[in-house]
């Protein structure tokens, strides 16, 4: 079983989260209040109708701000005013398709956007960690079905994948340059495929499924059979926080760590995961393959292993990929059927710490 947060050490921490306004960030930034933590988020409006972050919290965050990430000046002006001892950096484009599109906005974002943060966190005296969330893309991917190690060579065959596994590069570079003799501890998260209730980004699966359901229409599968390390997103943050703490604390020399379901689970491929939710909603599995239609190429095969973090850490992910399905469903579900968001999402969370 993995380990959990410790509320007492978030208790009064200042924590300075990018991307507040994004599903993970929405996540993030209510579990991190409810430890105490004192919260300033930094990010730009949300980009869906509707949004996680409007459904939580209509007034945003407590001292939230919206701005951009490549805006240099906005952004050190709110690292100094927030005198932080955490950085969560979650601000990203974060979607492949998206960055076949605007690729060179996808590597202004995620590779200058990450530069400019740490620039504006190096003229902070209080920072004392940083942790910058990649993703799981960040590998050369030669499809072989393997579970990727944090030392295997990264790289990207599309813009996102590839503006990622540069992002990876700048921290190594500000953290050997820069970081190292002042003693702030910088580091990666690179987490798997992330489920949960409140996605509502475009081109993501869930997403996808629950818009379908609520306009009665058919879904349609880009790739009904490339397999992800699906995961929830509780576990995810799980990690992401219980990584934090250890920086904070100079645990460990662990530079970046994978975070994912076990090895040993079986791959599940898109559209197993399809059937599960739309079973899970209470609706009839069905689905449209339109893999044959021409679209920027994805890749089929992506797995993470974990292990590391589970020896640096103890962490490992305490859903398999099958309870990740069904507590995204339920979450969905009751938001359908009239329950506050804010409500069901703090019953997770609870239910999670809890262990029910």
């Amino acid at each position: 079983m993995s380990r959990l947060p410790d509320p007492d050490f978030w208790r009064g921490k200042r924590v300075l989260l990018t991307g507040h306004t994004g599903f993970k960030g929405s996540w993030a930034g209510l579990w991190l209040t409810k430890m105490g933590a004192e919260v300033t988020g930094y990010a730009l409006p949300p980009a869906s109708d509707p949004s996680l972050h409007a459904l939580l919290h209509a007034n945003g965050l407590p001292n939230g701000q919206f701005g951009d990430i490549r805006d240099g000046e906005a952004l050190a002006t709110v690292t100094r005013k927030c005198d932080p001892e955490i950085i969560l950096h979650m601000a990203a484009q974060p979607l492949v398709r998206e960055s076949y599109a605007t690729p060179a906005e996808t590597f202004d974002v995620n590779v200058m956007g990450t530069v400019r943060l740490l620039e504006a966190a190096r003229a902070v005296p209080s920072v004392k960690a940083i942790l910058v969330v990649t993703t799981d893309k960040v590998y050369r991917n030669d499809e072989s079905g393997r579970h990727f190690q944090e030392s295997d060579t990264l790289g990207g065959h599309d813009p996102y994948s590839g503006s990622k596994a540069a992002c990876e590069v700048a921290v190594a570079t500000w953290r050997s340059a820069y970081f190292h003799e002042s003693g702030i501890r910088v580091a990666t998260a690179r987490g798997g495929n992330v489920i949960g209730g409140g996605d509502f980004s475009a081109d993501r699966l869930v997403p996808d499924i629950v818009r379908a359901a609520l306009s009665g229409t058919r879904l349609n599968i880009r790739s009904p059979l490339a397999t992800r390390p699906w995961q929830h997103v509780l576990d995810c943050l799980n990690g992401y926080f219980l990584f934090a703490e250890a920086l904070y604390d100079g645990a460990g020399d662990v530079d970046a760590l994978n975070f994912g379901p076990s090895p040993a689970e079986p791959q599940v491929p898109v559209r197993d995961v399809a059937n599960a939710i739309q079973a899970a909603m209470g609706l009839e599995p069905e689905w449209d393959d339109v893999s044959s239609l021409k679209q920027p190429r994805e890749m089929q095969t992506l797995g993470l292993d974990p292990a590391l973090a589970a020896e640096s850490l103890v962490w490992r992910a305490r859903f398999t990929q099958q309870q990740a399905i069904d507590w995204t469903a339920r979450w969905y579900d009751g938001w359908r059927r009239g329950k506050a968001p804010l409500e069901l999402t703090l019953d997770q969370i609870d239910a999670f710490t809890k262990g029910r």
